[in-house]
């Protein structure tokens, strides 16, 4: 009996032991969901001498610069890990290699300790020059790593006085590294020149410029900035398309940038089975100086080289982004010749630049790839090319039937009265 009872609790701290160990020997991916990284922002701002200006308000632009942080300082979400970084804070002499170099992390990057951050951007005084094609350069650096949102806001109120590095083709770089980092601009001076400078450089890398003469209009900005950071976003996948289809790169359904040159010609592949549908569209960014009358051309050929349909849209003047789009809808068949069919996207461009303007590298482009089932109905609007307009086409056909049936009656009764009299 105490051999039995012995052998009895010996297996079983044997049997705890090796669960234990097991436990311990799992990856924590089988019990534990791993988190999505924090996104992060980095404020920029100018703390040149002109912020001393007093027109914000009834207050000089530094203070409303101040007041604004302090109010987005307690409204930054608890998951955004922000920092902030200054330019012309340190330096008021006028030697401008120096000054030109004037830019810092005020705070880092990281999760917000309120009273900290306020308490840096308090000590803030406006001294000298704008760099802020090199502050773009720092603050892309304080962003790196990870695969998180990244997000620069800009606020300025001037030029940037330190050529010949020009912010815009700094932000095109950037923009060219591949790392999704969205550079948001706000200005704090109507001028067109100030204006075209910070709607260039947000424009580079799928950012938006906002003109603010207000303490709550930039508050409620950058609010609104720092908070889309926060939301969850879908980022999108950088491709390379090819000069054929032949090369091209095979999409899944999901988001893709890629960069075009002017007057190129992209190609991708997908793969679309019997009874699915191929939606498509694509968004070219005019992200320099373009010349009048332009284009855009989205088309699905199959890989003989036949056209299936088209997407194309063109324009004239000044233009931030061109869209396309088009619908593939292929029929059903029957079980045993369900072989998938590819379908070459070409993307086409009639873009040309002014003979001052830089074309490389080429302009961004977005391109959205979703497989859908396919309409029940073969009838449907989509595989007749007419979109949402055949019912105006109905319309225009029966009223123009009625108004021939009307007009014929009355020319046969005016007809009729003219004989007998």
């Amino acid at each position: 009996m105490i051999i039995r009872r012995r052998l009895t609790v010996g297996v079983g701290v044997l049997l705890a032991t090796l669960t234990a160990g097991l436990g311990s020997a799992l990856p924590a991916s089988a019990d534990e969901t791993p988190t999505k990284a924090s996104p992060k922002v980095e404020l920029v701002l100018d703390v040149s001498g002109s912020m001393r200006t007093r027109d914000i308000d009834g207050q000089s632009r530094m203070s409303a610069a101040k007041q604004a942080f302090n109010e987005v300082l307690d409204a930054v979400p608890e998951q955004v890990q922000l920092g902030i970084r200054t330019l012309g804070a340190d330096y008021p002499g006028d030697d401008r290699k120096v000054g030109c170099k004037d830019t810092k992390q005020l705070y880092p990057v990281g999760p917000l300790d309120r009273t900290e951050a306020k308490t840096a951007v308090a000590t803030l005084a406006p001294t000298g020059w704008t760099p802020i094609g090199p502050a773009l350069l720092g603050a892309a650096d304080d962003l790196e790593g990870g695969d998180s949102t990244r997000r620069i806001v800009l606020i300025s109120d001037g030029e940037d006085t330190c050529g010949p590095l020009d912010p815009c083709e700094v932000a095109r770089d950037i923009a060219a590294r591949g790392i999704h980092l969205v550079i948001d601009t706000l200005g704090l001076v109507p001028n067109a020149k100030i204006r075209q400078q910070l709607t260039c450089i947000a424009e580079a890398t799928g950012g938006t410029y906002t003109a603010v003469q207000h303490t709550d209009e930039l508050s409620g900005r950058v609010k609104q900035l720092v908070d889309r950071a926060a939301e969850p976003v879908v980022t999108p996948v950088a491709t390379k398309g090819a000069g054929s289809c032949t090369d091209a790169p095979e999409l899944k359904p999901g988001l893709y940038t890629d960069r075009e040159k002017f007057a190129e010609h992209r190609w991708y592949k997908v793969e679309l089975l019997p009874g699915q549908e191929l939606r498509a569209s694509v968004s070219v960014f005019a992200d320099r100086a373009v010349n009048n009358d332009y284009g855009m051309l989205l088309r699905a050929v199959t890989t003989h080289g036949r056209e299936i349909v088209r997407g194309a849209e063109s324009g004239t003047g000044r233009t931030d982004a061109i869209s396309s789009g088009l619908r593939y809808p292929k029929p059903e068949q029957d079980e045993d010749e369900r072989t998938p069919e590819t379908v070459c996207l070409q993307v086409s461009n009639s873009f040309s630049a002014p003979a001052s303007v830089k074309t490389a590298p080429g302009m961004p482009l977005e391109l959205t790839v979703d497989v859908v089932d396919a309409p029940d109905e073969a009838a449907d609007v989509a595989a007749f090319g007419l979109g949402h307009g055949w019912w105006l086409l109905g319309l225009l056909t029966l009223t123009g039937l009625i108004v021939g049936l009307l007009f014929g009656w009355i020319s046969r009764w005016r007809i009729a009265v003219w004989r007998t009299r």
